[in-house]
């Protein structure tokens, strides 16, 4: 609370995020067109991404790990006039429900056993108009999830908790 007029500053805000999400759906993406492999739990390791996903093996890649909300994969497929969009269609890795993604921006966070650090925003390609069909790009816009580096390797599981770390949010 501020001294002055008792409300909290923006930083505290930014600090409290005490939702905890869970993961619904894990895919991993062996090559840039190949079929996204539906998996039940995959293997994460630190500098090295998930194992058996194209963006293993770049330690410097922001990009070892994609995020997807539920809840936006609901927004694009309203955005379509369809019932529901296939994750697979979006070619990112996990779906989580529960917790807003953006809200992990400068925040680490632990997916089951595995703790991530948001590294950015993931923007759809133009391979969402071919995925999605017309207008597919522009429906992923802003709803297209997040990307991550892993910090803590170990296994992601389907129905794992999803939650933020303690420590400060970088705004």
């Amino acid at each position: 609370m501020s001294i002055l007029d008792n409300e909290e500053t923006i930083p505290q805000l930014l600090a409290r995020l005490p939702q905890t999400g869970r993961v619904t759906w894990i895919g991993l993406r062996p090559a840039m067109h190949a079929p996204i492999q539906v998996v039940e739990e995959a293997q994460a390791q630190p500098g090295d991404g998930l194992l058996g996903d194209r963006y293993q093996g770049q330690p410097e890649s922001k990009r070892q790990v994609t995020l997807i909300q539920a809840e936006h994969l609901d927004a694009v497929a309203s955005f379509l006039g369809r019932e529901a969009v296939d994750p697979t269609l979006t070619r990112r890795n996990i779906v989580v429900e529960g917790i807003n993604l953006l809200a992990l921006k400068g925040r680490r966070f632990r997916v089951g056993e595995v703790i991530l650090e948001m590294t950015g925003l993931c923007h759809p390609c133009s391979q969402m108009e071919e995925n999605l069909g017309p207008g597919g790009y522009n429906a992923m816009r802003g709803h297209g999830g997040i990307t991550a580096r892993v910090i803590q390797g170990g296994t992601i599981r389907v129905g794992d908790p999803v939650a933020v770390l303690p420590g400060p949010a970088q705004p």
